[in-house]
């Protein structure tokens, strides 16, 4: 790793450690309450957690602001999620200043999902650079402390850089996002974090083949809260299929089926536990992976029993 560890996930990382991040999503608001609670609830299971920047499209709020807040109000690294669907390069750099400013150190680039898909379905997309130029953007700053043009910055940008892949090869051949993947890890991305997976023999042959990259990938789990939930994800994120039994399981614990809230509660934590604690251990014992990513918004309660141990 030739890139220094600013941030305490990639000193972790650097360390030999394996480890864990969560997922806050701060939506169409203006306070953060519920952020800064989801937070504390999460800190002492995490070393960082990323803050979504317009999840599926959605107007929401900046995720630059929260990152801030999170880090200074409950002492929980965050990682600045940043799109380039909604920003051409002035603006990307000018957020990495801001971050910088504010003492954000991980930033995880993305594409971003399509605005079409969102709740403003008019707006139009930038896609000034795609995800990969973003990195290098961001290389610049960090590495050479130029921007793309050679334009000098004062003061120095320490921001360790992550990226995300989709091991699912829902539409496109996986040979393709294997291949974006080499080129985002030779324009310097850090990190990685894979979208959320429930198969684990293909999550591990995926694994297997991109060891060759030699960067450290974070895989990502989506527990469940409830069967609503599940079945959007199945139906409308792209590339994800959530497996038939867990499905089934879970559709027993619908209202109608099991009318005690409190004992439908306690019954999807279970289901939640039998399917995702064998398959973290399978990941940390079996692979390289350098960690897992959990994308357990607004039910981190479940936290101390399923990283319990592992």
């Amino acid at each position: 790793m030739s890139r220094p560890a600013y941030s305490n996930l990639m000193k972790a990382i650097k360390d030999g450690k394996f480890v864990f991040t969560g997922e806050l999503e701060p939506v169409k608001t203006v306070s953060l309450d519920y952020i800064i609670h989801s937070a504390e609830m999460m800190k002492d299971y995490v070393v960082a957690a990323n803050v979504t920047d317009g999840p599926q499209g959605f107007a929401y709020i900046n995720s630059l602001v929260p990152s801030m807040k999170v880090q200074q109000e409950v002492g929980l690294e965050t990682i600045y999620q940043c799109t380039v669907r909604d920003r051409n390069r002035i603006a990307l750099m000018a957020d990495v200043l801001a971050a910088s400013n504010v003492g954000i150190k991980n930033i995880l680039t993305l594409s971003g999902d399509h605005a079409a898909l969102g709740d403003n379905p008019g707006a139009k997309p930038v896609y000034d650079l795609d995800c990969s130029q973003f990195i290098d953007l961001i290389s610049h700053m960090v590495d050479k402390g130029t921007d793309i043009h050679g334009n000098d910055i004062d003061g120095k940008v320490e921001i360790n850089i992550g990226s995300a892949v989709n091991p699912n090869n829902e539409g496109e051949p996986l040979e393709a996002e294997i291949a974006k993947l080499g080129r985002k890890v030779r324009v310097g991305a850090d990190f990685i974090q894979t979208q959320t997976v429930f198969d684990i023999d293909k999550t591990k042959d995926f694994l297997k083949e991109i060891e060759k990259f030699n960067c450290p990938i974070l895989v990502g789990l989506f527990p469940l809260k409830n069967y609503g939930i599940a079945s959007y994800f199945d139906k409308y994120i792209p590339g994800v299929n959530v497996p038939k039994d867990l499905m089934k399981r879970l559709k027993k614990t619908k209202k109608k089926y099991m009318p005690d809230k409190k004992e439908r509660k306690k019954t999807i934590a279970d289901i939640n536990l039998d399917f995702f604690r064998p398959f973290m251990k399978e990941i940390k014992q079996n692979t390289k992976a350098a960690g897992i990513h959990c994308m357990a918004v607004h039910y981190e309660k479940l936290f101390p029993r399923l990283f319990k141990d592992l």
